[in-house]
């Protein structure tokens, strides 16, 4: 069969497969770990190790070798979710773990624990209860921890016996585990953490029997009952958090004590050679307070607090602390977001910290940008050095050990993201794309908004090329970067006969914190905005654009915005495709939507809801529109496009419905990834000929 880049697309799962990914490096930089699958079209991925003495890779488990001839893994509901709040679309081996010198690592596969040998290679299988969610081993390499069923569990590696350490027989209590809003919003994968020395565990304690039940359905499969999903909707009860000490020798379970009332979000948490680190936050995320907790008593002192007017940004990777102890932050300091040393900014006003990736001895690894469409690995030092390692354009990340550190690069001259290790390249087997992007990145207006903008690679000068505008535009997520995969799929809409425009409005990262905060208590009205500003100034310099024909499309918030513009801005917005739209944000995550809008959506907030709520706009819709949500979607549920759907059909709007059986609010599935672009394309250009539906 003839390949077509969406068919590869989908196929290689945006070029991702065949990738070196999931970068660990031992504390003494002895070795790296990663994963990687054998080929770009193969999504089982495999764990690799590079010795950095012998400069070598080699590969330690192949998930063939354990899975046999089983035509598919086992996942358990619990492990799915878990893939889902980290975007994973691979399979095989997709998470894994290491002790301090990556002399093992502790592995899920088809839900069996697997405890690789790093050193020598080589897999073992463990007789522990199954499936198991989230192994790790301890910092010392002698046993792993694990959750099963809700409780927390730790596995001898000398003799293989088990031990349940934590756990309650009630259906909602879960220990070990992230809540829904904290592996989904706040960077928090994990529910327990392991000493220095390998003997106790800082563990939380969820217990969601507040938290609503929503219920998610196979409609297509009627005969298989519906799913139970406890989910905080933005106004609701939260999961009660609670963090406890535990000791493996059994003498002693001490609760942490700080204020649970005034402080019920657990964004945060670490264990170092000081002691056990929190970070908690208020609901209304307008206060942050980090905690030193010690590790005998329990008890809590206040290390640090931070306050906001909006609310106080979290970071991925903080807080830590030095080998001399002083504290590891990032917080608002005037318009930017710094990295602080014991509360003091030790970063200049003019580059915004984005995350905290290493911090080690008196260095500290991090992540920032001075212009949004970038991103660079920084280092910091005791010394007050401040450096940037990743001279050259482009979005890279890192992992670091032991001095050795792995630079993750993308840019605009090659597809993906190239892993080096001083002189050593990574191998890569991901596929070449079929095409290749021609893109001119912009800065406009007076907002300086920044902007891509694609043409189709056989367009003759001033021919006249509808416009199909193409966002995501919401706070978190950046679509306008230097990296060339990003623009693939956009090369592809324009090849099919549209100028395609890319544009990062306001709420967006990487312009500091009044860019951010100018969507506070306002998600729509700038959002759309500046995506009419964009057009207006594009066609400056762009004179084949037709502004009579203008499309627009999203998923996620980008389906919020598309739906947004057709609903209140006709006169711009001539068709729109929506998908998995968030239509209404009560019906959104607490820790989310409560940032932007406030904690009270049917009280003193009830004026921001409806402001930026689309079903109150229902009866304006006059230009074609059409809602694509998967039926599975535990993220986005597919209630905010039925209920969107329903005010339209009760205010005699024509309109158009396209529902995914089994997909979810991601869409790794093939034949579905496939087809959904040359749909969404048909789609558009037929409203485009058609005009507006009759008023």
């Amino acid at each position: 069969m003839t390949d077509s880049f969406p068919r590869q697309k989908a196929r290689t799962r945006d070029f991702t497969l065949g990738e070196p990914r999931s970068f660990e490096v031992a504390a003494d930089g002895s070795r790296v770990v990663f994963l990687r699958s054998p080929a770009g079209d193969d999504p089982q991925t495999a764990l690799w190790v590079f010795d950095t003495a012998q400069r070598r890779e080699r590969l330690v488990v192949d998930p063939a070798t354990i899975l046999g001839d089983a035509p598919v893994e086992e996942l358990s509901d619990e492990e799915r979710a878990r893939r889902e709040r980290t975007r994973e679309t691979g399979g095989g081996i997709v998470s894994y773990a290491i002790d301090r010198n990556a002399r093992i690592a502790a592995l899920p596969l088809s839900g069996r624990l697997v405890v690789a040998d790093l050193e020598r290679g080589g897999a073992t299988q463990l007789a522990v209860p199954t499936p198991v969610l989230d192994p790790r081993p301890d910092p010392t390499g002698q046993r792993v921890a694990f959750v099963h069923e809700r409780s927390l569990h730790v596995v001898e590696l000398a003799d293989g016996s088990v031990t349940r350490l934590a756990g309650d027989e009630h259906q909602d209590v879960s220990w070990g585990v992230a809540e829904f809003v904290a592996a989904e919003e706040m960077h928090r994968e994990h529910g327990y953490w392991w000493s220095p020395d390998g003997d106790a565990l800082l563990v939380a304690r969820l217990d969601e029997s507040a938290v609503p039940l929503l219920w998610i359905s196979d409609i297509a499969n009627p005969a298989t009952p519906p799913r139970p999903v406890r989910y905080p909707t933005a106004g609701s009860p939260n999961a009660a958090v609670e963090a406890h000490l535990l000791r493996l020798d059994g003498t002693k379970r001490t609760a942490v004590g700080w204020d649970r009332d005034s402080y019920p979000y657990l964004v945060a948490a670490h264990w170092d050679e000081h002691g056990p680190l929190l970070a908690v936050q208020t609901r209304d995320q307008r206060q942050l307070v980090v905690l030193g907790v010690d590790p005998v008593t329990g008890h809590t002192t206040r290390l640090t607090q931070q306050s906001d007017d909006a609310w106080v940004d979290v970071l991925p990777g903080v807080p830590r602390r030095l080998g001399d102890g002083r504290l590891v932050t990032t917080g608002g300091v005037d318009d930017a977001v710094a990295l602080l040393i014991d509360g003091t900014a030790v970063t200049p006003a003019a580059l915004e910290v984005r995350a905290v990736l290493a911090v080690a001895g008196d260095e500290v690894l991090f992540t920032a940008c001075t212009e949004p469409t970038e991103v660079g690995v920084w280092r910091w030092n005791q010394a007050a050095d401040l450096s940037q390692l990743t001279p050259n354009p482009g979005v890279h990340t890192a992992a670091a050990g032991g001095g050795v550190r792995v630079i993750g690069s993308s840019g605009m001259d090659h597809t993906g993201t190239r892993w080096v290790l001083d002189d050593h390249v990574f191998e890569s087997s991901a596929e070449t794309p079929l095409l290749s992007p021609n893109v001119e990145l912009l800065t406009v207006g007076s907002r300086q908004l920044r902007v891509g903008i694609v043409l189709p690679r056989d367009h003759e000068p001033g021919t006249p090329l509808p416009v199909l505008m193409d966002p995501y535009g919401g706070p978190h997520f950046l679509r306008v970067q230097q990296s060339r995969r990003l623009w693939l799929e956009p090369q592809w809409l324009a090849d099919q006969g549209f100028a395609v425009i890319v544009a990062d409005g306001r709420g967006t990262p990487g312009r500091g914190r009044a860019w951010a905060r100018s969507v506070n208590r306002d998600l729509a009205q700038p959002a759309l905005e500046d995506q009419v500003a964009v057009l207006g100034e594009v066609v400056k310099l762009h004179a084949e654009l037709d502004l009579s024909r203008v499309a627009i499309r999203g998923w996620s918030f980008g389906g919020y915005l598309a739906a947004l513009a057709v609903l209140r801005r006709p006169d711009v917005f001539h068709a729109a495709v929506a998908g998995a739209p968030v239509t209404d944000w009560r019906l959104y995550d607490t820790f989310y939507t409560e940032r932007y809008l406030g904690t009270e959506p049917d009280g003193a907030d009830r004026s921001a809801y409806d402001g930026s709520s689309l079903l109150h706009d229902a009866a304006k819709l006059r230009r074609p529109l059409l809602l694509i949500h998967g039926l599975a979607d535990d993220n986005v549920l597919t209630a905010h496009t039925l209920q969107l759907s329903q005010r339209l059909t009760e205010t005699g709007r024509l309109h158009t419905v396209l529902p995914l059986t089994g997909i979810t609010h991601m869409t790794p599935q093939e034949a579905v990834a496939e087809n959904l672009l040359t749909l969404q394309v048909e789609f558009l250009k037929q409203a485009l000929e058609r005009g507006p539906d009759p008023t």
